[in-house]
């Protein structure tokens, strides 16, 4: 009987609905980030042998996730350099299959959120990354350190430059910034 399948099912349960979240979260279509998903999974199953405190399952399962979509992103680049002819109907662009997670709860939640997701496709990998695992999956720096494999304070860089470039594009784009921006002088 083969204990790996059932270890890493037990390892995967409480974290399965965020982790899942994450990818869709790194890609820009619902469809794309379940493929990433489905991926990473089967690259942490083939590497499970590997992790030896079950304790460090999710950082872990995370730089695995991470791992695979830089690779995807890899691979996205060149294919840009392929000519038209030799692409196949898979190299569609995802923002051409509309395929967008949209939110069911409110047009203007919906709205929003596409504008995010627009927004975070503007960044590079681990600048969305880094913005993905601080903003919306609360983790903290040492934790995104450990799964990027820098220091913490390469991981405040990427945040504060994603930060600017998101400020920027809410500003180009839509001529305000996304959060209100303290000013100094407030008390």
């Amino acid at each position: 009987m083969d204990v790996r399948p059932d270890r890493f099912r037990r390892l995967l349960e409480p974290v399965h609905d965020r982790t899942l979240a994450f990818a869709r979260c790194l890609c820009r279509s619902r469809a794309d980030g379940d493929d990433l998903f489905q991926e990473s999974m089967l690259r942490a199953l083939g590497k499970l042998d590997g992790l030896r405190d079950d304790g460090a399952f999710r950082t872990w399962l995370y730089r695995v996730v991470v791992s695979v979509h830089r690779n995807r992103c890899r691979r996205a680049f060149w294919t840009r350099l392929i000519p038209f002819a030799d692409r196949t109907a898979d190299d569609e662009s995802p923002a051409a299959s509309g395929d967008y997670r949209i939110s069911e709860w409110s047009p203007d939640a919906a709205d929003a959120s596409a504008r995010a997701r627009a927004a975070l496709a503007t960044l590079p990998a681990v600048q969305r990354e880094s913005i993905v695992l601080f903003e919306i999956e609360g983790w903290t720096i040492d934790e995104i350190a450990a799964v990027h494999g820098v220091s913490a304070s390469a991981v405040k860089s990427r945040l504060a430059r994603g930060r600017d470039r998101l400020r920027t594009y809410y500003e180009s784009q839509f001529g305000t910034s996304p959060v209100p921006v303290p000013s100094g002088d407030a008390p």
